[in-house]
């Protein structure tokens, strides 16, 4: 099969021809209709995401069917249509997976890290941690919500989002421009900030009240920050109300700045995102073909990867990067 790997940190993806996986007793072979490019994807091959193998075949928003299984699988089928997010597997038995904090599990592994992901015509995966997908749903625009989607829906919940909140979200790209999305579903009034104009357009173009760079309108009730730079959450925090919840949406972070205590005075919580559980995706996901959830693609072959994680980037994507085998 067709598949773009990564032998050192820091080195384009090579298009090589490799083996068909074949499924493990619990696992299901997918053949792969798209797989979006994550944030993430591009923090393991730039190397600011120590490399959980090598070589590897990165990729964890995958898309596609069921087209053989292991012998322990009951479901789903053959033919069956799913999804893969970045949680492969957890363990199940230690204290947080029993407290239902498996995306802290600390056994957990994480498809296109710490085994091959989606970059690819086939993928594996255990069949306990994919998903469903609803029928109407277009494979194009189910595979940013595999990640981008269901990361965002936590960061909104960890935030405490609240129905008719005035809600900030800091830096604005494929998981923003879903999470917006949702957080209007709420009855929100949502604030986008952004450097970038083609950026602010879409967020305004989906709904925001105001999209900018300076002091908003009026103070946030949360908010979340999307981008890897530690500075954005002081900047955040002087957005926010006293009693306020920033969630920080990032799995690097270039640093985590020194900052006046003012900033954090009077109540306003910091709390990080890491991961996300089997339930936040399917939560998310029914939610997503509620509403529905319209996810803005850019869409370049497989073999075009390299390019794709060029513009995530540099910021150019306009909304979320998609590969298509």
């Amino acid at each position: 099969m067709k598949a773009m790997r990564l032998h050192a940190a820091g080195q384009p993806l090579r298009l090589e021809d490799v083996p068909r996986p074949d499924p493990g007793p619990d696992e299901v072979r997918i053949r792969v209709a798209a797989c979006a490019v994550c944030r993430t994807d591009l923090h393991i091959v730039d190397g600011d995401q120590p490399l959980g193998r090598s070589p590897l075949i990165p990729g964890h928003q995958i898309v596609g069917t069921v087209d053989a299984r292991g012998p322990a699988v009951q479901s789903p089928g053959v033919g069956a249509r799913v999804g893969v997010a970045w949680l492969r597997q957890a363990c199940g038995a230690c204290d947080l997976c029993r407290r239902g904090l498996e995306n802290l599990c600390p056994d957990a592994t994480f498809n296109g890290w710490s085994a091959d992901g989606g970059y690819a015509e086939y993928a594996v995966a255990p069949a306990a941690f994919v998903y469903p997908l609803p029928a109407g749903m277009a494979d194009l625009q189910a595979a940013p919500l595999l990640c981008a989607g269901i990361i965002g829906y936590r960061s909104l919940r960890l935030a405490g989002v609240q129905p008719g909140d005035t809600v900030g979200l800091f830096g604005f790209g494929a998981s923003a421009h879903l999470a917006l999305q949702v957080a209007l579903h709420w009855g929100c009034r949502v604030f986008a900030f952004s450097r970038g104009a083609a950026h602010r357009d879409l967020a305004l173009r989906l709904g925001a009240a105001w999209a900018g760079t300076a002091d908003p309108p009026a103070l946030l009730d949360a908010a979340v920050t999307f981008a890897p730079a530690g500075a954005v959450i002081a900047r955040a925090l002087a957005c926010m109300r006293p009693g306020a919840t920033l969630a920080v949406n990032a799995i690097h972070l270039d640093e985590v700045p020194a900052m006046n205590y003012e900033l954090l005075y009077r109540e306003r919580a910091v709390r990080s995102v890491c991961n996300a559980t089997r339930r936040d995706g399917e939560e998310f996901l029914r939610l997503a073909a509620e509403i529905p959830i319209l996810a803005e693609t850019d869409v370049l072959p497989l073999e075009q990867a390299n390019e794709a994680l060029r513009q995530v980037r540099e910021g150019t994507v306009h909304g979320a990067a998609v590969l298509v085998p």
